[in-house]
Order: structure tokens, then C-alpha cells, then sequence
């Protein structure tokens, strides 16, 4: 039991810490990949499946290619997650959520430290990406609303809780 307290104590203050005091310090998250890999207007686009609005990108490679976060982080989920497929989900440096999506393989485990030299997982076509071209879908969200973000696009107000991935990936 007491274990477990000191195991909980130490995970809120790394998450804390990661949260306040750690800079992003964001990375290209597939091996390779570039400008090429992804198209630049993706993000917010619409119409777009079951989902209505893009809310990330989709990074183009060979299935089984490696998969970093694009940050250091904290893995608060990893696992098969619906329209997802195989997902891994990093709690980031400004309380940012990185989501992993469609991957062929999941490479790390759950509250898992992790940063942009160890691999979380394969890009692969898992998911609603099944029988489409191996991608890994990337997106940031955010815990705390930018409400300056609102627009009248659709599903506008969701906007407030999704940063732009291609922004950070012209870096």
C-alpha cells in the first residue's frame, strides 16, 4: 500500500512538472518524414468521414516505420480506441495531449516516460485508416481552452481544444 501512495505522489509531480516547468521542445514523430509526407491544408478540414472535421494530420510512410513522441511526456493511454485503431495518448509539456492513431504496433506502456528518442510505436493502417495508404494521424489538444479559437467553422467551438500539428511540424 504504501507503494502505491509513493508511486501515485511521484506520477502527480512528474505530471506537474511536465505540465509547468518542462519546455516542448517538439519533433517531427515519424522517422524520416517531411513536409512531403503530409498535406499542409488537413487540419480542421472539411467534410471528413465520421469524424466531420479533421482535427490533426495524417503523416504518409511505409508501414512498420518508427513512431516517436514528438515530445517528452507521460503515456496516459495506450491500447485499441475505435476510429483510432492502435493509439497512444501523451500527456505533453503545456498540459498538451499528443494522440497517436492508426499505428501497426504499440512500442511503449502505460505512464511510461517518454521523449523524442524512444519509439511509441509503427505507423500502420489500423482503425478507420484500414484499406487506405499507412499513415499515422497526429493531433494536439489541449486541456485548458483557448477561447480565442472559437470560429464559426464546423464544429468551431471544438476548436478551442485542438492546436494546429502542422504548425508545429514547419518548425
Amino acid at each position: 500500500m504504501l507503494l502505491l501512495i509513493k508511486k501515485t505522489i511521484l506520477m502527480i509531480l512528474i505530471t506537474l512538472t511536465i505540465g509547468f516547468l518542462i519546455p516542448e521542445q517538439f519533433k517531427m514523430p515519424v522517422i524520416g518524414a517531411s513536409e512531403n509526407s503530409y498535406n499542409q491544408e488537413s487540419f480542421w478540414y472539411y467534410p471528413w468521414g465520421k469524424s466531420v472535421t479533421h482535427k490533426g494530420v495524417d503523416i504518409f510512410a511505409k508501414t512498420g516505420t518508427p513512431v516517436f513522441s514528438s515530445t517528452i511526456g507521460l503515456v496516459l493511454f495506450c491500447g485499441n480506441m475505435g476510429r483510432g485503431g492502435k493509439v497512444v495518448i501523451v500527456l505533453g509539456p503545456k498540459w498538451r495531449l499528443h494522440y497517436y492513431a492508426h499505428l501497426n504496433e504499440i512500442k511503449t506502456s502505460k505512464l511510461s516516460l517518454v521523449n523524442h528518442d524512444k519509439t511509441i510505436g509503427t505507423v500502420g493502417t489500423t482503425g478507420n485508416a484500414a484499406g487506405k495508404s499507412p499513415h499515422l494521424h497526429y493531433s494536439i489538444a489541449t486541456l485548458i481552452p483557448y477561447l480565442w479559437r472559437i470560429d464559426g467553422s464546423p464544429q468551431g467551438w471544438k476548436k478551442m481544444f485542438y492546436l494546429n500539428p502542422i504548425d508545429k511540424l514547419r518548425q
